[in-house]
């Protein structure tokens, strides 16, 4: 487990080199938390982090979240215990899903709010 989190976090840092060029994206300085988690943020509004277990976890709109969550790609985060938030998706990184591909798609979204 220890591996895979480890693993995650360096895809995660992927996400932050390939996005921080981006107008208004900024990183969480290292050490700090959001959500007890890393994140990236667009003019100051989190679009993406790793979750504690080392999962992506993006926002993306309710309608897409409910897509990702029926074809069972992802899985409503949870920020408290048993509270699913409904523009947040939480995606393992063993899946098929490129984390990039979806970070891009949670950045336009919240650009766009």
């Amino acid at each position: 487990m220890v591996e895979r989190r480890a693993g995650n976090r360096e895809q995660f840092a992927e996400l932050v080199r390939e996005l921080s060029a981006q107008p208004g994206v900024t990183h969480s300085r290292p050490g700090s938390k959001t959500f007890g988690h890393s994140a990236l943020k667009v003019n100051d509004k989190i679009f993406a982090m790793v979750s504690s277990s080392g999962d992506l976890v993006v926002k993306l709109p309710k309608a897409r979240v409910d897509e990702l969550e029926a074809s069972r790609a992802g899985k409503r985060f949870e920020a408290s215990q048993g509270r699913p938030m409904k523009e947040w998706v939480q995606v393992d990184a063993g899946s098929s899903w490129d984390w990039l591909w979806l970070a891009r798609e949670a950045l336009d979204f919240v650009s766009s709010l």
